[in-house]
This record gives C-alpha cells, sequence and structure tokens, in this order.
C-alpha cells in the first residue's frame, strides 16, 4: 500500500474555505513527519524532532480555545497581539520545514534521473539554510547526505504505479498551495512574525 493511502489525512482534504483547518492542517502534517522514516536514516530525527515540536505548540494553542483557533488564520490573529506568539512562531518554522520537504519532492519528481540526496540539498539551500546558523548547518548537511537511493524511496513509499505517481501528485500540489497560503498571510501580516 502506498504511504499516501496510509496517511491520516491528506493535504488534498484539508478544507481551505474558510482559512486553512487548524486540525486538518496538523492532521496532514503528521503525516509528513512520518514519511521522513521512509528514509531509514537517524540522521532525518533533527527534521522529525523540529516539525514535531512546532506542531505540539500549534495544538497546544489550538486546544486552548479550538473556537477561536479553528483556522490557522484565526489562530495567528487572536495570537498577535500578544507579547509571546509561541503557536505563530511554531507555524513559521513549521512552513519552512514544510517548504524544504514539498520544494525537495516537486525538484525529485519533475528530475527523474536526480537522486534525492541532490534535490534534497538544493532545496535546503533555498529554504532553510539562510535561517539556519552555522552550529545548525552541518547536521542538516549531513542529513541530507543521509537520504536513501531515489528508487529504495519510492520504493519504500510505495509510489511505482501511473495512480500512485498521481495521488503524490495531488497530495504535493495541495501542500505547495497552503505553503503559498500560509506566506502569503505572513507576507501581509508582517507584525505577526516581527522579531522571529
Amino acid at each position: 500500500m502506498a504511504y499516501f493511502q496510509t496517511v491520516t489525512r491528506s493535504y488534498t482534504k484539508v478544507d481551505t474555505s474558510k482559512g486553512i483547518d487548524t486540525t486538518q492542517f496538523l492532521e496532514a502534517t503528521e503525516g509528513v513527519v512520518k514519511l521522513f522514516d521512509a528514509f531509514g536514516s537517524a540522521a532525518f530525527s533533527v527534521v522529525q524532532n523540529d516539525m514535531n515540536g512546532n506542531i505540539k505548540k500549534i495544538r497546544e494553542r489550538f486546544l486552548s480555545n479550538p473556537t477561536a483557533n479553528d483556522t490557522l488564520e484565526n489562530l495567528t490573529a487572536t495570537e498577535a497581539p500578544e507579547k509571546k506568539r509561541v503557536a505563530t512562531e511554531g507555524l513559521l518554522w513549521l512552513t519552512r520545514g514544510l517548504d524544504f520537504t514539498a520544494r525537495a519532492l516537486r525538484r525529485n519528481i519533475d528530475n527523474p534521473a536526480e537522486e534525492l540526496n541532490i534535490s534534497f540539498t538544493k532545496s535546503y539551500e533555498e529554504t532553510l539554510k539562510k535561517h539556519h546558523s552555522f552550529v545548525v548547518r552541518p547536521v542538516f548537511t549531513l542529513a541530507m547526505k543521509a537520504c536513501p537511493y531515489r528508487k529504495d524511496f519510492y520504493e519504500k513509499i510505495g509510489v511505482a504505479t501511473d495512480a500512485d505517481k498521481k495521488e503524490m501528485e495531488e497530495w504535493l500540489c495541495a501542500l505547495e498551495k497552503i505553503i503559498t497560503t500560509i506566506n502569503t498571510l505572513f507576507t501581509n501580516h508582517p507584525e505577526y512574525i516581527k522579531g522571529m
């Protein structure tokens, strides 16, 4: 069974009609964390731990008032007046991690001859590297070198047939749209992430 059929929720099933549904977004994002299990390397635990920590920050904020924080847009707006915006910072870093993952996978799908370590390294240089300190960069650089071979990775996540590839493509497109929506939110409200 393909990985995309095992996730609790696909990004294609995240309601974005009135804003990005917080609970559904978190469920879908937990699936991305599990995707890194397919890399079969402890080097990626740094990525997984970072994502899990940010998911926890957003979930705690959501649970403090599920009605007011029903969408990511409402959650960031209600937290904006506060001095410490823990969930917003979590969302900012989580989005950066998702952007890194999405760009790497997009590059890899679009370049069938490219190995994963190249796709992920290029994506890291475009996304996370500029936000990381010189202490963190080598950790991520090491993780990129630990990427499995392309063939092994797609076998492990069960993407073999055209139908599997189509499902992955739809999942990735939905994720890319959500990333764009969140980044637009932060661009339109720079005060939300000031000083982060």
